[in-house]
């Protein structure tokens, strides 16, 4: 060994200190990544629950990266120009091995300290939606809404997304700043119908109607526009008027608060329903096809023609 080390320090450079403290980092980290595993395999013959085989993966990883910083560490410390210049490796090395919970806890700085969003919020991350029911340092909880329910309604399950998500995905939320939505409701007329009697009845139902959704007043817009720049020319519901290939289409616009979007629809769409059965001149337009058969000439006739 003593010729080998000689060599080394004669046509690499490395000092004889040097390799020995090589050395000992090497059969160091080796002896805990060997304890790791066989610690990994004990727990697969006597735990079958993949979720906990899971579990002890993460934990013995996160345990085991600890134990080698710090008992590598030690060795080389003599290495270093001070102390400070330990810490900041040591920190890397954490940042490194710890990158999700880190990433995590930060992010758990950012909601509490920035607050993009509150408890009871309704927010969208990524593609996931739901009202938030929990904060916690490394994960937020929300109840999801969509997804399988056509509307936006609870589907009765708990999402867990970890904190770090609110720095990669976009975050949409839907009561920050203007604590309402807009929400349309599009009514597909035929051509046929009376399109400007239909428009003022929807005018009407959405004027009676929704004074009960708790549309906000102008100075709520005011005193939002404060915190954002938040700025709308017309509050009051309204409906719009457009041509498609099947029909005349009519587009209900008004303000909803986010967990009343579907109760205030399904109001609308009722009240609707119940006038156009009063006016037999304005009908819903679905999807048809109208077939020309050109008239055919009788045999008799043709023959005289000949």
């Amino acid at each position: 060994m003593g010729n080998i080390s000689d060599w080394i320090s004669e046509n690499i450079g490395l000092s004889a200190a040097f390799q020995g403290k090589m050395l000992a980092s090497v059969l160091l980290i080796t002896a805990l990544l060997f304890i790791r595993k066989l610690i990994l395999r004990i727990i697969k013959k006597r735990i079958l629950s993949p979720k906990a085989q899971y579990n002890w993966r993460k934990t013995t990883s996160y345990v085991f990266s600890l134990l080698i910083i710090f008992t590598v560490a030690p060795i080389w410390v003599s290495e270093f120009s001070s102390w400070t210049t330990f810490l900041g490796l040591l920190s890397a090395g954490l940042a490194i091995a710890l990158r999700e919970p880190v990433s995590n806890f930060f992010g758990w700085v950012y909601i509490i300290f920035q607050k993009p969003f509150e408890l009871g919020d309704r927010i969208q991350i990524g593609k996931l939606q739901g009202d938030v029911l929990d904060i916690s340092l490394f994960q937020f909880s929300m109840m999801e809404i969509g997804t399988w329910v056509d509307a936006d309604q609870s589907t009765g399950r708990i999402i867990h997304i970890p904190n770090g998500k609110i720095f990669t995905d976009a975050l949409l939320n839907y009561n920050q700043g203007f604590p309402y939505i807009w929400n349309e409701i599009p009514i597909l007329l035929t051509f046929e119908s009376n399109w400007r009697k239909a428009k003022e009845i929807l005018l009407d139902i959405e004027n009676r109607r929704v004074k009960t959704f708790g549309t906000p007043e102008n100075q709520q817009v005011i005193s939002s526009s404060h915190k954002l720049m938040i700025h709308f020319s017309k509050l009051t519901p309204t409906v719009y008027t457009s041509v498609k290939d099947s029909g005349i289409l009519l587009t209900i616009r008004y303000l909803c608060h986010p967990k009343n979007r579907r109760e205030s629809q399904q109001i609308i769409w009722e009240e609707v329903l119940v006038a156009l059965e009063k006016n037999q001149d304005i009908v819903l337009a679905y999807p048809t096809q109208r077939i020309f058969i050109p008239e055919m000439k009788n045999e008799k006739t043709r023959k005289e023609e000949c």
